[in-house]
């Protein structure tokens, strides 16, 4: 072999510390508010659906947190996962550019989502909580939470997207088999399902009513605990260690990268690639590279959603976080990429937009399908919706540089294999995938 296209680190290099890009802004954040009174909440606001260990994570102003040996023996299961050099790709579109892709569907669960899942149920088990409820859209945080649960020994239910729980019947039975109940949100199991289908019998769901329904068991269920697979500060702490190993295998493969690419719902996977890197440029440790988060033109929270206070759920049950949103209300096309249906965008995230740190770009659901086929047949693996956006951003960067003659450096995140996608790639191979939906 002439070139080598995988950069592997030893399970000595897995991390041991979680990375805070929080402590490196240059000004803080705006704290979250209580729902009634408008002031900032208090932890013991928060332990009402969170256990007193991750709220404390969650208000963390320290730059790096130790992982748990335990959750350490866990990921080292699957992590350090790869890093890869796209050189098909590079050679299908005829570009200078250098295409590298990390590559998280190696997990279990065959996505990012247990980097946060697996701590949140290990803080939950410390806590003395005995069940979990949680939302999931395209299933892939549900399938995940439900593997943590089974490890650490915890009952876990899971509110589905109902359009979600239809288009994608393998999670849910991916779910099941690891011990989770599923039900479709809206559903008849709570008081807001209930509303929701009395005045929308039809209603596809969303996952500001999945959130809704999962806090609303949390509170009215003994002994359980609230667990969110995005958005929130400690769900991107624990997704950091993608971008800390991929900083080590950029060394391996001798390069630095010019623009780091990653699709955006909530936030979960750009926030894991890209806040260590966006530390480096803070800290001046490296050149500076741009980062660009990917959406749906169906769900545009980043490129046309408003800087406000907003509530994370439909039901206003959350505290207010200062974020980008499309207004809690927000009722998303059904479209496939059922992880990047959501209003609002991580405050971290939107923390690091306003202060011009990272880029944003929206496009249609056949454009991004277009995408991913052309990487399956290229590079082999078979990308899930989500990630596929991050690939229609680097298919452009890499054509920009070829028509500029300019050699570029790519680095995206390929957070989740697509599977248990494939009746999405059914209908864009059959020519039935409108533009912006399925």
């Amino acid at each position: 072999m002439s070139r080598i296209t995988r950069f592997s680190l030893p399970a000595s290099e897995l991390p041991k510390q979680w990375y805070n890009l929080a402590h490196d802004f240059s000004e803080p954040m705006p704290p979250p508010l209580h729902p009634g009174t408008r002031e900032p909440v208090s932890l013991a606001d928060m332990t009402a659906i969170f256990p007193e260990n991750l709220v404390e994570q969650e208000m963390c102003p320290d730059p790096y947190v130790d992982i748990p040996e335990e959750v350490r023996e866990i990921y080292s299961l699957w992590r350090p996962t790869p890093l890869l050099r796209a050189v098909r790709l590079e050679k299908a579109l005829n570009t200078p550019a250098h295409i590298y892709y990390k590559y998280e569907g190696v997990s279990p669960a065959g996505s990012h989502k247990p980097n946060s899942a697996v701590p949140q149920a290990y803080y939950n088990k410390q806590a003395g909580v005995k069940r979990l409820a949680t939302e999931t859209g395209a299933g892939q945080w549900g399938a995940s939470l439900a593997l943590a649960c089974q490890m650490f020994g915890l009952e876990c239910v899971v509110y589905m997207v109902r359009v979600s729980f239809n288009q994608k019947p393998y999670r849910k039975l991916l779910m099941q088999t690891w011990g989770a109940t599923v039900h479709p949100s809206p559903s008849l199991e709570t008081e807001f399902g209930r509303k929701i289908l009395a005045e929308d019998p039809d209603c596809t769901g969303s996952l500001g009513i999945a959130i809704s329904e999962a806090i609303e068991d949390t509170v009215k269920t003994p002994d359980t605990k609230y667990a969110l697979g995005s958005v929130l500060n400690h769900v991107c702490l624990h997704q950091s260690v993608i971008g800390q190993e991929c900083i080590k295998q950029m060394e391996l493969a001798g390069e630095d990268p010019d623009v780091i690419i990653g699709c955006v719902g909530g936030g979960s996977n750009f926030a894991g690639m890209a806040f260590p890197f966006i530390g480096r440029n803070l800290q001046g440790d490296k050149k500076p590279c741009r980062f660009v988060a990917v959406e749906p033109e169906s769900c545009p929270t980043l490129t046309k959603g408003e800087l406000q206070y907003d509530f994370g759920d439909t039901a206003e049950m959350t505290p207010l976080l200062m974020m980008y949103s499309l207004g809690h209300k927000f009722m998303p096309p059904s479209i496939h990429s059922g992880g990047l249906r959501y209003h609002g965008m991580s405050p971290m995230v939107s923390h690091a937009r306003k202060l011009d740190l990272i880029e944003a770009v929206s496009y249609p659901q056949d454009q991004i399908f277009e995408s991913a086929v052309l990487f399956a047949r290229t590079e082999g693996l078979v990308p899930a919706p989500e990630p596929a956006h991050a690939i229609r951003a680097v298919v452009d960067e890499a054509v920009r540089a070829r028509e500029t003659g300019e050699k570029k450096v790519i680095l995206f995140n390929l957070c989740g294999h697509g599977m248990l996608d494939l009746a999405a790639y059914d209908l864009y191979l059959s020519g039935n995938m409108r533009q912006t939906g399925d």
